[in-house]
């Protein structure tokens, strides 16, 4: 029994024509009209990856989480009614809205919705880029990752940890708590900001071509205040990204090169580095808000020579590398 990927995610916005401009021409997903309340985004094979509706409530709708046996839907309702968690069928209409065979859906401690789904739909015409792109980094690894700003983590971790068997991958405490969570080889799938504040913080969608992020940045920086982190390279899943406010307030990150792991055998540790090797200025932040913390940060990891290991010339030696998390 496992949860073995992030699907899809939903969110609420009464601004669509941005989020068709935003998500089809900066990120290059493919734009899917649903009716004039709604639009959905392909990335890849999936019908359908993230779904943006006209309709009222938080800002995260959901979280559609894929699992790998259609009986697993059914143990993990057990263990969470079990819990105290109350958790609902998913009807064929909302089946058919998801382009899944089978759900269920829950929320967690602090009201954000989860659907745990199994059988998702294939399309069947091509995927068609919002703008030239080599592709997303999806298939096995899953839609890419969703970080929750939480007020209080010492509920939100057992929930996640223990009874949906997210595996910890990394944790940082300074200069706020950073826990990160891994369902597949991404290095994270799943993370939350120990902020005090509720709500989304951001998603990333990963690139398979490192230009395709340099090319998004571009467009990005054509438009007034919409870059909130400058383009940089994480410490712990050595992505490197830049992000970029959303419709919505909330950030989307977008990445290239990150971190595969081997689930098998890989030990959970704390990190000491701060965010980033480099760059990810947070020109949303004042240097009293903590810009300058991070900035300090970063520029001590760079005296002191940290960086992630470098790339291997040879594609199949990398792939080893990273497969084993070396």
């Amino acid at each position: 029994m496992a949860i073995n990927a992030l699907g899809y995610l939903g969110v609420r916005s009464d601004r669509l024509d941005d989020w068709g401009d935003f998500a089809g021409k900066l990120l290059g997903m493919q734009r899917i009209d649903r009716g004039g309340k709604a639009l959905a985004f392909r990335m890849d094979d999936r019908q359908q990856r993230l779904l943006v509706s006209d309709e009222p409530g938080e800002t995260l709708a959901f979280m559609g989480w894929e699992v790998e046996q259609r009986d697993d839907l059914q143990t993990y309702a057990a263990r969470l009614e079990r819990y105290g968690t109350r958790v609902n069928p998913g009807g064929r209409d909302l089946c058919d809205r998801r382009f899944v065979k089978d759900l269920i859906w829950f929320e967690d401690p602090c009201g954000n919705r989860i659907e745990l789904f199994h059988g998702p739909m294939i399309a069947s015409d091509p995927f068609v880029p919002g703008r030239p792109i080599d592709g997303f980094m999806t298939g096995p690894l899953g839609m890419g990752h969703a970080v929750l700003h939480v007020k209080d983590i010492e509920v939100m971790l057992p929930f996640y940890r223990d009874l949906l068997d997210f595996h910890v991958s990394d944790y940082g405490l300074k200069p706020y708590g950073l826990y990160f969570f891994h369902v597949n080889g991404r290095h994270h799938s799943f993370a939350m900001v120990g902020s005090g504040q509720s709500g989304f913080h951001h998603f990333m969608v990963e690139f398979q071509n490192l230009d395709d992020v340099g090319q998004g940045y571009d467009l990005a920086l054509q438009q007034e205040d919409r870059i909130a982190y400058t383009l940089g390279r994480h410490t712990n899943d050595y992505m490197t990204s830049y992000y970029a406010y959303s419709p919505n307030g909330f950030f989307v990150e977008s990445g290239w090169g990150g971190r595969v792991i081997d689930p098998q055998t890989w030990e959970s540790q704390q990190t000491h580095d701060g965010p980033s090797f480099w760059g990810h200025e947070r020109l949303y932040l004042t240097e009293e808000e903590g810009r300058k913390r991070l900035r300090d940060m970063r520029l001590e990891a760079a005296a002191g020579g940290r960086r992630s290991p470098p790339v291997a010339d040879c594609p199949w030696l990398f792939g080893e590398l990273t497969r084993h998390g070396e």
